[in-house]
């Protein structure tokens, strides 16, 4: 980033919602738009040429949307990958699911409150991932689901045996499990903290630990790594 101030980029067809990202993201002392753009070939030719540390775009924008957009900016072929938060309308599965294959580091909601799209966009700048909680759940569900196939009465001692084996990870602390069970809600850190009484920085630096422990990327590597192993 450049010093302490995160520049981004917006891609959105209505000048009313553009205007409207502005003066929330402006109005942060550690964050500027430094472009605005009306579709997505325009964002990616915008973006290419100034590096923003974050492009928050929306989807469906005349000529190229925002997947693909997504897809050339942030995607595994981008040469140099920028970091791209998705502010939707819609939360379709399938948007959320190829929004996060094209490389995608947040997915919010245009209803979401000014402090989750700021907390979106503080998160991409610094390699962490950030989804609106309305989609939290329902998408690390189906991450997590894996068909298990049933197993032989005789069997009952090795799945005692397998129950009680120890977790494939360094275990969490007591404080440790709360803070990943509520990301894996998908609480924001904020309302963690407001939840457990705590900083918002022993918040992060409880996820941080457990981040480490499960030797995840970011957030919603964490959080789907709760619900595989059953600490929600």
């Amino acid at each position: 980033m450049n010093g302490m101030t995160i520049r981004v980029l917006l891609a959105d067809d209505q000048l009313t919602v553009r205007a409207a990202y502005r003066m929330i993201l402006d109005s942060q002392p550690d964050i500027e738009v430094v472009a605005e753009a009306g579709d997505g070939a325009t964002a990616v030719a915008d973006a290419r040429r100034l590096r923003p540390d974050v492009c928050l775009l929306d989807i469906r924008m005349p000529g190229m949307d925002g997947l693909e957009a997504t897809r050339l900016l942030a995607g595994p072929d981008a040469r140099a990958p920028l970091k791209v938060v998705i502010a939707t309308t819609f939360d379709l599965d399938e948007y959320v699911y190829t929004a996060l294959r094209n490389g995608a580091c947040g997915f919010v909601l245009k209803d979401c409150s000014p402090a989750l799209l700021i907390e979106a966009v503080r998160a991409a700048a610094v390699g962490d991932s950030l989804l609106s909680p309305s989609v939290t759940v329902r998408l690390l569900r189906h991450m997590s689901a894996k068909p298990r196939p049933p197993r032989p009465e005789p069997r009952r001692a090795a799945a005692r045996a397998e129950r009680d084996a120890p977790p494939p990870y360094e275990p969490l602390t007591p404080r440790e499990r709360e803070v990943v069970a509520m990301v894996a809600r998908g609480l924001t850190n904020d309302e963690v903290a407001a939840a457990l009484y705590v900083t918002l920085s022993t918040v992060k630096t409880h996820l941080a630990s457990a981040q480490r422990k499960f030797g995840a990327r970011n957030r919603v590597e964490v959080a789907a790594h709760a619900w595989q192993h059953g600490l929600v």
